[in-house]
């Protein structure tokens, strides 16, 4: 009884896995994501709510205005070309909103559902209109690609995991316990949690060519873009330690998929 219950178990497991499964806009790449949007959509609202309260927005006008601007400009390609192509439920629950936030940090984000943030600090790096579509495609399209929900479905298999090799080890000795555990944490981080997130740095960047170029932008501008950043100092942790590509791998990344982002060059 006990083997047929674990059988329903993990079919009923697998079966969630398969309705999970979905594809990237632009890439193809098969994705999975176990919670629903609306979820998402429903904490990240809840998340920018009370960011927005204790956040100073710029009240430099031009600034704002160019950063909502270029926003809106994107957003509205991108929504036109998913809803064209059978794709607009990937941003059917989306309300787009863009806020430049007084911050000397140089950084910008957007969470499930289009809100977006620009902090002051990474204008000086974006240097105009075009320099911020690199950015602001980048950000649209870790939303558009419903990055937070897949890495937060892979931090669920983490644990599950987890869980199942605690369980599996109870009978062993402590000591021997936190070696294999130890390791296991290693390995979840180096061979999945690191790499899953260059993958989605690296799909973002070719995702946000394609969609400022949708907006009129020219993405050869990307590359510039980075080699500025590069170029802000700071040591870096090998590439393999890190969350982000190298920065020449990024650029080159960048440079290789230009041919195919010009082709949806808005004329």
């Amino acid at each position: 009884m006990k083997n047929y219950w674990k059988q329903i178990s993990v079919i009923s497991i697998l079966a969630a896995v398969v309705v999970a499964c979905s594809t990237v806009p632009i890439t193809g790449r098969s994705q999975l994501n176990l919670f629903p949007e609306s979820q998402m959509t429903e904490m990240s609202l809840s998340n920018y709510s009370a960011f927005l309260k204790e956040a100073k927005l710029s009240t430099d006008q031009k600034q704002t205005a160019m950063v909502k601007e270029v926003g809106e400009n994107i957003a509205s390609a991108v929504e036109k070309y998913l809803k064209d192509n059978g794709l607009g439920s990937h941003v059917e629950n989306f309300s787009w909103e863009f806020n430049l936030v007084d911050d000397p940090t140089p950084n910008a984000w957007c969470m499930p559902g289009g809100k977006v943030v620009f902090y002051t600090g990474i204008l000086p790096f974006t240097k105009d209109e075009n320099g911020l579509a690199v950015v602001m495609g980048h950000e649209i399209a870790h939303a558009v690609a419903r990055h937070g929900n897949e890495r937060m479905s892979q931090q669920m298999g983490v644990q599950a995991v987890a869980t199942g090799l605690q369980v599996a080890m109870q009978e062993q000795p402590e000591q021997t316990q936190q070696i294999y555990m130890g390791a296991f944490g290693l390995g979840a981080q180096y061979g999945m949690t690191l790499p899953f997130s260059r993958t989605h740095e690296t799909e973002a960047d070719k995702m946000g060519l394609v969609f400022m170029a949708m907006a009129g932008y020219d993405p050869a501008g990307a590359a510039t873009f980075w080699k500025r950043m590069s170029e802000s100092g700071g040591q870096k942790p090998p590439e393999f330690m890190s969350t982000h590509p190298a920065d020449d791998t990024r650029i080159k990344d960048i440079q290789a998929y230009l041919p195919e982002a010009y082709k949806y060059l808005k004329k």
